[in-house]
């Protein structure tokens, strides 16, 4: 089907649903970020590339895009690590915060217009439970002798409840003992400080001293930085139930109409297993770039539409990596072509009505990456055959920078400064130009001896040759090619 406007798969309906924001030409999005207990895992950036490409696209299409991400600095896991490995819980929650900040950029994700901690937002959080307890959604349970209080959310006082997954069942709290809930569905707002936990981990509040509960923290965040009724939700296909479903029910519950759009992101998966970190088969961004560059993996993530299960293996890697080929030989041959500097400077500024049809009609049909790929890769053939044949100049200059900027909009512009150790930096280009240059020399003299050994050094430095009509291209080597 053409598209001619965006349309989302809307999670909370069931369908796509034509893209109508609450304010016209600008775009809300809030999408559940880091809970920073450990580094990230390939599974976690699969959802950050996700919805990087949707603000791309918003971006492309022209709109405005406030994008949140939001930190959970303090929770459970965080708290129990950090005293499990004598550490403070705020400097475990920002070493790892930071880990995942070095994981976005590696992986050319674009920073948030804002990334706050849940740690930083404690008045609106407490805010929000009193309004629940005013309304009569929320009930009390005191804990401690120092004025504690465990809040849970009555889930059988909204009717609604379940409206998102069309499911009631218990959240992960439901089988404990002795909690004082009224009902195994109910979730905490706030929670009490146990003994073991530190004084810094907690808040006084007119309800009882204590740390917000997880589902608490979205709710109030997106409504601090977007308000009522803002434009797009975002997470993972594992947040939907019970996190999102409670973010949901307490907001509403609240007075605050929620997201319009609903959407989520699909699991990565290792041979058919979810990926995660309680399962212990979390692979790391740095493990995997070990053997593929950032740029292959940030393909592999988000060359599956967002919707579907991705199933991680060495060979969505090399076949990544074959597309890294691709694309880098294409620059290299427009770059001759054209100049960097044109392509640079006006690639990034095109409309999208600038951009072929098939792409821009598989992006607005829910982020149809499959057939906009299939686009672009039409487009990269015709454009090398017509710079091979002697084409104009004039009459190419359009597609190619076309081409770049469908590139971009899927974060992979070979022309991005986030790429450039992928083309092996620009203070070793010099010196692999002028040995090209010499075994070019050596190859019109049939000296193909010197030729060989030139194209040897090059391999011991950990650079590769690669020969084709257009010339020779050059990419550095991966630790597993070089092995």
């Amino acid at each position: 089907m053409e598209r001619q406007t965006l349309y989302l798969f809307n999670s909370l309906s069931r369908r796509e649903e034509e893209f109508s924001p609450k304010v016209p030409g600008k775009a809300g999005v809030y999408v559940c970020g880091a809970t920073v207990q450990g580094k990230a895992h390939i599974g976690h950036m699969r959802s950050a590339v996700a919805f990087d490409i949707l603000r791309r696209w918003l971006e492309k299409s022209g709109y405005e895009v406030n994008f949140i991400r939001n930190v959970t600095d303090i929770d459970d896991k965080i708290l129990r690590k950090a005293q499990e490995g004598g550490e403070e819980w705020w400097a475990l929650a920002y070493r790892f915060e930071r880990a995942f900040e070095r994981d976005y950029s590696l992986l050319n994700v674009l920073p948030p217009t804002y990334e706050p901690r849940a740690t930083g937002q404690i008045p609106e959080m407490v805010d929000l439970v009193e309004i629940l307890l005013e309304r009569g959604f929320a009930y009390r349970v005191p804990r401690g002798e120092e004025g504690g209080a465990d809040v849970y959310f009555d889930t059988a006082k909204w009717k609604d409840y379940g409206a998102l997954t069309r499911q009631g069942e218990g959240d992960e709290e439901a089988e404990e003992e002795g909690t004082g809930k009224r009902h195994p569905r109910d979730f905490a707002l706030w929670k009490a400080p146990k003994p073991s936990e530190p004084s810094s981990a907690s808040w006084q509040a007119p309800f009882g001293r204590g740390r917000p509960g997880w589902h608490l923290e979205c709710s109030a965040m997106s409504h601090r930085f977007l308000g009522s009724d803002f434009d797009i939700h975002g997470g993972g296909l594992d947040l939907r139930f019970p996190h999102h479903e409670n973010e949901m029910a307490q907001s509403l519950a609240a007075g605050w109409p929620t997201a319009r759009y609903w959407l989520h992101s699909a699991w990565v998966t290792q041979k058919g297993e979810k990926m995660s970190k309680s399962l212990g088969n979390g692979l790391g961004v740095e493990e995997v770039c070990e053997k593929f560059s950032p740029w292959a993996l940030r393909f592999a993530l988000g060359s599956v539409h967002y919707r579907s299960m991705l199933e991680w293996g060495d060979e969505a890697g090399r076949e990544a990596r074959e597309v890294e080929k691709r694309v880098f030989s294409f620059k290299d041959a427009t770059e001759r072509f054209l100049g960097r500097a044109i392509l640079q400077k006006e690639a990034e500024s095109l409309p999208k009505e600038a951009l072929p049809k098939k792409f821009s009609s598989a992006m607005d049909d829910d982020l149809d990456v499959g057939t906009a790929l299939a686009a672009l890769f039409d487009c990269l053939r015709s454009l090398n055959s017509s710079m091979r044949s002697g084409g104009a100049r004039e009459e190419l200059e359009g597609p190619i920078l076309s081409a770049f900027s469908m590139l971009s909009v899927l974060g992979l512009s070979p022309l991005d400064p986030a790429w450039k150790k992928a083309e092996a930096g620009d203070a070793l280009a010099p010196l692999v130009e002028a040995l090209i240059g010499e075994r070019e020399k050596a190859r019109r003299e049939k000296d193909f001896e010197k030729a060989d050994a030139v194209r040897e050094l090059l391999k011991g430095a950990g650079v590769a040759l690669e020969d084709g009509k257009s010339g020779t291209c050059w990419r550095r080597l991966n630790t597993e090619e070089i092995k």
